[in-house]
């Protein structure tokens, strides 16, 4: 099927997730930072101050997910839809009229939640059941919804505050999600998709459904783990030492800001080519390569100084996002199948935070004790390295774990 006749046939559904991805926004890091000025004057927080009660939301938001991020699995898009967007609205007046900083932490922590998790926990969980063979393009495009929101929303969110104020920009955002994002999703996510005779055959890669506590007990899944964690670890840790970075190099930072275009346009690229590859050859069988990207960008962003050494890191960042965000949306209902794929997800999604959380601390304690920066990168470069050769033996041991499973399966058949 060609992509174009896939985006016509299944427009209310991507659609659907799209927007999911895109309002999610308003919970994500880089929505929120738009205020972070405003909410440390106002709190008389300092940067550390702020910082460490982000984070404890952010945890405290990863905590939760794993317990309630399995309603994906009791429930219909659309009714977590009519649970979730209201949450994410009244987290947004919760900021716009916060006058004490307990009330912020739990502003934040709503956010997190609703936004950051829910949002995206429910987007890619009905990606995942809704289709099979055709998954790497579905999710490919739902991830744009992120690429598409963080190159609008606070942009627009910037001009809103200098017009009206940042306090009423939050409310607008809340009656925003209320009165266009509510019912847009959930008139599209109102019809399940079925499977129709225009589908390709599915491509089967797990004899059964895992619930949550078997994968827990999968040795392989920890392996994966080992992985899946290193993109938003290094990403996360380089976003946020960037200032550290340009003083040490001695380069501009509106150079290094203006090299985030090649990152975006890269993500978008790379998001759809990678869909078209899992569905090809499935998301078990890209997993050696989805690291390879990233480790380039550490070993260039380490050993070379000259300003344009930016725009190749940016541009091999790009890629490794955009492969590994359609990548870990397809992997897990592949190899753990979608009857609990949202219980999985959650608690995945949680260690995944942590992973991102962890990064920034970590690195900064080592810079602290006099360890060099570009070496860690450099580290960070040979991590990938041999991740990406792990990911090749696991993926071997998926395919043939598989096969085994689908033998038994035919063996028991009456």
């Amino acid at each position: 099927m060609s992509f174009f006749r896939f985006l016509r046939e299944n427009a209310r559904w991507l659609a659907g997730g799209f927007l999911l991805t895109f309002f999610s926004s308003f919970g994500q890091t880089f929505f929120i930072s738009v205020s972070a000025g405003n909410i440390r004057e106002e709190y008389g927080l300092s940067h550390g101050a702020f910082g460490m009660i982000y984070m404890l939301a952010t945890l405290a938001s990863a905590f939760t997910l794993t317990r309630f991020g399995q309603i994906v699995d009791r429930y219909s898009p659309k009714t977590v839809t009519l649970i979730i967007v209201p949450m994410l609205a009244l987290a947004c007046v919760s900021m716009a009229l916060s006058q004490s900083v307990i009330l912020l932490c739990v502003t934040i922590y709503l956010l997190r939640l609703f936004g950051q998790g829910m949002m995206t926990q429910n987007a890619f969980t009905a990606m995942g059941r809704w289709f099979s063979a055709q998954r790497g393009r579905a999710v490919s495009i739902v991830t744009l919804g992120h690429n598409g929101g963080e190159a609008a929303l606070p942009l627009i969110f910037v001009a809103l505050a200098s017009l009206v104020g940042w306090r009423n920009g939050w409310l607008i955002s809340a009656a925003f999600l209320l009165l266009v994002a509510l019912p847009a999703i959930a008139s599209l996510m109102a019809v399940e998709r079925k499977a129709r005779s225009t589908d390709p055959a599915v491509r089967i890669t797990t004899g059964r459904d895992w619930t949550r506590a078997e994968v827990i007990r999968d040795p392989l899944f920890y392996v994966l783990l080992l992985g899946v964690m290193a993109p938003g670890f290094i990403g996360t840790t380089i976003a946020f030492h960037q200032v550290y970075l340009v003083e040490l190099r001695g380069w501009t930072l509106e150079v290094f800001a203006s090299a985030f275009t090649v990152s975006a346009s890269m993500t978008v690229i790379f998001a759809l080519i990678s869909g078209q590859l899992i569905d090809r050859f499935s998301a078990v069988a890209m997993l050696p390569a989805f690291l390879l990207p990233l480790a380039f960008a550490c070993f260039v962003l380490a050993g070379f100084e000259g300003q344009w050494s930016v725009f190749v890191f940016m541009g091999l960042l790009g890629m490794s996002n955009g492969f590994s965000s359609t990548l870990l949306g397809a992997l897990w209902p592949e190899i753990y199948g979608i009857r609990h794929l949202g219980a999985v997800r959650a608690l995945i999604v949680a260690i995944l935070v942590f992973a991102t959380a962890m990064g920034p601390g970590l690195t900064g304690y080592l810079i602290d004790i006099g360890i060099s920066y570009p070496l860690q990168i450099a580290a960070m470069g040979l991590y990938c390295v041999g991740a990406a050769f792990l990911m090749l033996l696991v993926s071997r041991r998926l395919h043939s774990r598989a096969l085994q499973t689908l033998g038994a399966s035919a063996t028991s058949a009456p």
